[in-house]
């Protein structure tokens, strides 16, 4: 079953925390093949490697809060929003296919979060 499809089984949940859960795994996917092809490059991608863990963590437990109703949602939300900006710019200053990809998903998820922190 594709997320998107259990997540509309979730009645409870509005369109918008639906959109968030579903860019809140997209990031989270994205995030994680970064950071495995990151292992490869070195010390110069540490950085890059330690922000992509760091939104895998987030956005998921984020997305996890959502599912749930969580009454610490909205916080969570800000705090994952603040790292997918910061791990988009990283991953810009590379040239390498897994940051771009990386830095063009992100920024759908911060701006997703941000809607949920209001």
């Amino acid at each position: 079953m594709a997320l998107a499809e259990t997540v509309s089984k979730i009645d409870r949940l509005s369109d918008q925390q639906r959109e968030c859960i579903e860019r809140c795994q997209e990031a989270t996917e994205v995030c994680e093949w970064c950071a495995d092809e990151c292992t490869d490059h070195g010390e110069e991608m540490a950085r890059c490697l330690r922000l992509c863990r760091d939104v895998v963590d987030i956005a998921s437990l984020h997305a996890r809060f959502m599912a749930r109703d969580s009454g610490y949602s909205s916080e969570l939300a800000g705090i994952c929003a603040d790292l997918c900006e910061e791990c988009a710019d990283e991953c810009r200053r590379h040239d390498h296919d897994h940051c771009q990809v990386c830095a063009e998903v992100l920024p759908d998820c911060a701006e997703s979060c941000r809607a949920m922190s209001a």
